[in-house]
């Protein structure tokens, strides 16, 4: 009997939930969790892919994956490359368009529940070896969000020596911050007050007490 190839149908071919997001428009730019999830640097595998779009679109399912698209930040929508930080990856015989590593922590940091929680966050950024930190602030910037940069400027203090952070690159971060306390994220979970970051961190996250308890 001749051998025969098995031919995938359309309901058994494998589905590379990248590509699938990277089509769901024409601009779609995989991000925030999913960007991460994309490099190998995060701590949790998810099965929400979320991706930035200009277009006005529903979030849908798909064999056990939810595709979720997010509007592009307001501030950097009609910058070129929404404010840069987006590259073009060769996968899985197509192309995916993802935020740099850069562009992802200032993202996720800037909008934490598109990334579960923050130790799911540091813990994902713990595993980056590396940052170009220019590129940070530079996006940390273009958004213009006094709490985000806040939030980056007191994640990369607590990393300072792993990732080779500078003092140039706090004291820009700390001219941006707010000028009275702000609580780390929309929870208002009691804390120490960082004076640098006029950041309310609640001890969990201040004292990563997620290492002790694994």
């Amino acid at each position: 009997m001749p051998w025969c190839p098995v031919v995938s149908t359309p309901l058994r071919a494998t589905v590379d939930p990248y590509l699938v997001a990277s089509y769901l428009t024409e601009d779609a730019v995989v991000a925030y969790h999913a960007a991460l999830q994309f490099m190998g640097k995060a701590y949790s595998v998810w099965r929400r892919f979320h991706y930035l779009t200009r277009k006005r679109a529903r979030a849908f399912s798909f064999r056990g994956l939810e595709f979720v698209p997010v509007q592009a930040p307001k501030t950097v929508r009609s910058l070129k490359e929404w404010g840069g930080g987006i590259s073009e990856v060769a996968h899985a015989e197509g192309r995916v368009r993802v935020t740099t590593l850069e562009r992802t922590m200032v993202e996720v940091l800037d909008q934490p529940d598109k990334c579960g929680n923050w130790e799911e966050i540091w813990r994902s950024l713990e595993m980056v070896e590396f940052f170009d930190l220019d590129a940070v602030i530079t996006y940390v910037l273009a958004l213009g969000s006094s709490l985000t940069a806040a939030r980056v400027g007191f994640f990369l203090e607590q990393h300072g020596e792993a990732l080779m952070v500078e003092e140039r690159h706090l004291d820009t971060l700390q001219a941006h911050a707010p000028r009275q306390p702000r609580y780390l994220d929309s929870t208002r979970k009691s804390g120490k007050l960082v004076s640098r970051w006029n950041l309310v961190v609640p001890d969990y996250v201040l004292h990563r007490r997620w290492e002790k308890a694994g």
